[in-house]
């Protein structure tokens, strides 16, 4: 729900479609109709969800809705923007200890976590974030970098770390490059592990070959055995 995770004066730029910003009764209209379209991506999909949809289950008008957003995709990328999708605690878990031998592997081992629960937590809506994306949606887009820029940032970081400061260390940008390779890879993973439990491979497995990845491609060190 948009409102647990953030008070109704906060959504960021919460103007209705003729450009007002809405008082407080407004503001409540508008977060029950995004609350409403985030609880209707949990069951349908995006390419079936109706405005008439939304306005039922907020128990009000389509004209209601209208009065806040043009259309769905702008109640979605609002949905996007007011939902928590601060990755900062994931940069911060990649900064915060050291990479070096078993415990940089359970370091790993956390951050995958992470990411499973942080994929799990907003499931609904970075799958239409994934999608619109994938159809070269240019302010979706704009969503998904900054969501993952810190992670990867925090990713170059521990790849120069590890390779010191002798002649072999590659470029700023080889390293960004890995980086945001591992990021992508991570990330697409995780939003599709539910298809690899159906090809008969358990989590449980996903986990420990994400982390061998992460953790080799970071270190330039093979993952410790279990």
């Amino acid at each position: 729900m948009v409102t647990d995770n953030l008070a109704v004066e906060e959504i960021e730029d919460p103007r209705a479609s003729d450009g007002r910003v809405p008082g407080r009764r407004g503001l409540a209209t508008r977060t029950r109709l995004l609350d409403c379209t985030a609880d209707l991506l949990e069951r349908m999909s995006y390419r079936e969800l109706k405005v008439i949809d939304i306005a039922r289950e907020a128990k009000t008008s389509p004209a209601t809705f209208y009065q806040y957003f043009p259309d769905i995709e702008s109640a979605i990328l609002a949905l996007a923007e007011a939902t928590n999708l601060d990755t900062t605690t994931l940069g911060e878990i990649v900064r915060g200890e050291s990479w070096k031998g078993k415990a940089g592997y359970d370091v790993a081992l956390r951050l995958v976590d992470a990411l499973l629960e942080f994929w799990e937590n907003h499931r609904s809506v970075l799958r239409v974030v994934d999608l619109l994306v994938a159809e070269g949606n240019l302010r979706f887009q704009g969503i998904r970098s900054r969501m993952l820029n810190d992670m990867t940032l925090a990713m170059a970081d521990v790849i120069a770390d590890a390779e010191g400061t002798g002649r072999g260390r590659s470029s700023t940008q080889k390293r960004m490059a890995t980086a945001g390779v591992l990021v992508a890879m991570l990330a697409n993973v995780t939003a599709h592990r539910f298809t690899f439990e159906f090809w008969g491979i358990p989590t449980a497995d996903l986990r420990r070959s994400m982390a061998d990845v992460l953790y080799t491609s970071l270190t330039g060190k093979a993952a410790p055995k279990p």
